[in-house]
């Protein structure tokens, strides 16, 4: 550990070129990594010392001759920080109009199931979240439409995580206090969501840069992952696919501090100052 702090230290200009280097062969922009770049080189550190290589230089010659280890590469830039509820404003215009909204849409054109998507879901917490906002927001009555929740992750380790549902105490604490009690049990330290909560979810590991899942959403999430991390041009050809999976009427929702990118014709904000949109019809 102390060797990698102090190779970190003694190497952090080669550091940062070394990500401006190889982000955009992975799809990823350097600006969308400005704050998280230390945790991407302490993982990376560490295969270089198992590796037993000289340095990040190194490395890169080991990249560029071995196409494999791209993909471990790829892994080290994943950055998982999620809690229940994080971004307290956006869900809880969601709960008050945006669902009901949608719901008024399931049921104008027949439809007795609403679908939504947590694109880059990893733990889960956010997909967990659109579920125990559907069963227990005072607001949200719609006992004759059902919630159904795809919830994708490119991290296979998190998509395991979030299948067993146990998070630590940190990651509830931005949600609503009630909410805590009536549906998690406390574990060994830990909290467990109740199963009745699990059952409108189906995880499923996807690489959102690589692959969408079939049919309509009603909901998507999209936050703190394409619009912050992406390539450009993988930004813009995102967006466009992911526009091709919205229901007519139905929203999108980013990161609280994403926008889409410039440029980015027929789309509008569904709510002033929100990072929520729209598809034009």
């Amino acid at each position: 550990m102390v060797f990698a702090l102090v190779s970190m230290r003694m190497h952090s200009t080669q550091a940062v070129e070394f990500l401006q280097w190889a982000l955009p062969r992975l799809g990823l922009r350097w600006p969308g990594f400005r704050k998280v770049w230390r945790q991407v080189i302490k993982r990376t550190m560490r295969r270089i010392r198992a590796l037993q290589l000289e340095d990040i230089d190194s490395y890169r010659s080991y990249l560029e001759a071995q196409q494999e280890e791209w993909k471990l590469l790829d892994s080290f830039c994943r950055i998982t920080i999620s809690r229940f509820y994080r971004d307290r404003r956006i869900f809880d215009v969601l709960a008050v109009e945006g669902l009901p909204e949608l719901i008024d849409r399931c049921r104008t054109r027949g439809d007795r199931r609403l679908r939504c998507w947590s694109a880059g879901c990893g733990a889960g917490e956010e997909a967990y979240t659109l579920v125990l906002i559907w069963a227990l927001h005072p607001d949200l009555r719609a006992r004759d439409i059902a919630l159904s929740v795809l919830a994708t992750d490119a991290d296979p380790v998190q998509i395991a995580r979030a299948q067993t549902g146990c998070y630590a105490p940190s990651s509830l604490r931005e949600l609503p206090a009630p909410w805590r009690d009536i549906a998690f049990r406390a574990e060994d330290g830990h909290y467990r969501i109740g199963r009745e909560y699990c059952q409108p979810l189906t995880w499923a590991v996807m690489d959102l840069r690589k692959a969408m899942p079939e049919g309509l959403f009603d909901l998507i999430l999209c936050r703190n992952l394409a619009f912050t991390y992406f390539s450009t041009d993988l930004q813009s050809e995102t967006l466009q696919r992911l526009g091709d999976r919205l229901a007519p009427g139905g929203l999108l929702v980013l990161g609280s501090h994403e926008v889409l990118p410039e440029g980015s014709g027929g789309w509008n904000r569904w709510r002033p100052g929100l990072p929520i949109y729209r598809k034009l019809e």
